[in-house]
């Protein structure tokens, strides 16, 4: 088989079937690729919207477990898939067209760790208008997952939904998600890019990211902060890995520190409470107990706040955050 499919299906009754249909207007034969749908005890219709379309093919497979979250959910399709190549699609969002067939033939004929495809944002008004798209020529950039990781990765860009994975490449390896928690992909990815030895860049677009239904400053919350401080710190303790170049341990602290300023800058946006903004800089103290950022007198000045006088640094992050909703206001 050469494609496993791995759906999560948690509350998305609104979007389910379409993102299932888009699964099979890709041109494949149903030999060639099974859908392994994994239904994290949603609390909705999700499984029942779908009954009829499982029923009338024999490649789904529905898997039932406890709520745990979509990272387990991730890693136990994997476990589960039978496919030379696994595709984590988000299941509110949907497949172009005939646009895995030609990844997913290129993956096989170059036997790439990782096929990295280009992507649609739309709306839910944008999404129901769309009539299809022209696809570019398909072309191709082949690089070491050192080079794209040096080269091309970015912590704000962390998405699993648009990239094939060699299974074997990720079960070799030992790479899982960490259980449990939001912003799961950024430790994840990294991890592949380290240990890839043959990733492609493709300007073939795959899928339609359905944006607006939630935005990270709008709804962040402790729960939610706590989840960005376990990815920061499980980012962090592949800063310990001994197969590092100082290329790649210089750009990892530097990812690392990104994604430590979202989470000040979070935290600052969102929490106005001081006495809720304290304890997560001390869960990030106390998952990742040896942070520290030394690259730039910026990174210098930061952990030094951080570390030494942690309620200042987020009171006045705060402060310069309300000062500037302030001056955006008054602009209006």
């Amino acid at each position: 088989m050469d494609l496993s499919i791995i759906v999560p299906v948690y509350n998305v009754e609104k979007y389910i079937l379409a993102s299932i249909e888009s699964i099979y207007r890709q041109g494949l034969d149903e030999e060639r690729f099974e859908v392994i749908i994994i239904d994290d005890e949603t609390k909705d219709h999700s499984i029942e919207v779908l009954a009829d379309f499982i029923s009338k093919h024999q490649n789904i497979r529905v898997v039932h477990q406890k709520n745990q979250g979509l990272s387990v959910v991730r890693n136990n399709g994997i476990l589960m898939a039978q496919g030379t190549y696994v595709f984590m699609p988000d299941s509110d969002d949907l497949l172009i067209e005939h646009s895995v067939m030609p990844l997913l033939n290129l993956a096989l004929e170059s036997h790439a760790d990782i096929v990295t495809a280009d992507y649609l944002v739309m709306n839910d008004e944008q999404v129901s208008h769309f009539n299809g798209v022209e696809q570019p020529t398909l072309q191709y950039i082949e690089k070491t997952g050192t080079q794209v990781f040096l080269e091309d990765y970015s912590p704000y860009h962390s998405y699993v939904w648009r990239m094939l994975f060699r299974r074997e490449f990720i079960t070799e390896n030992h790479i899982t998600f960490y259980p449990g928690i939001r912003y799961e992909d950024v430790p994840f990815i990294q991890e592949c890019y380290l240990k890839a030895d043959k990733c492609l860049k493709t300007n073939q677009l795959l899928n339609i990211y359905r944006m607006g239904h939630e935005s990270a400053t709008r709804y962040f919350s402790i729960e939610k902060g706590k989840d960005l401080c376990i990815a920061i710190s499980e980012t962090w303790k592949l800063t310990h890995w001994e197969g590092h170049t100082p290329q790649t341990l210089r750009k990892l602290q530097n990812n690392v520190y990104t994604s430590f300023l979202f989470l000040i800058s979070l935290i600052a946006y969102s929490i106005p409470c001081a006495k809720d903004r304290y304890p997560l800089l001390d869960f990030l103290k106390e998952k990742a107990p040896d942070i520290a950022f030394h690259n730039t007198c910026k990174q210098q000045l930061s952990t030094f706040l951080f570390w030494k006088m942690p309620h200042t640094y987020i009171d006045g992050s705060y402060r310069i955050r309300q000062l500037l909703k302030r001056i955006r206001r008054y602009r209006h």
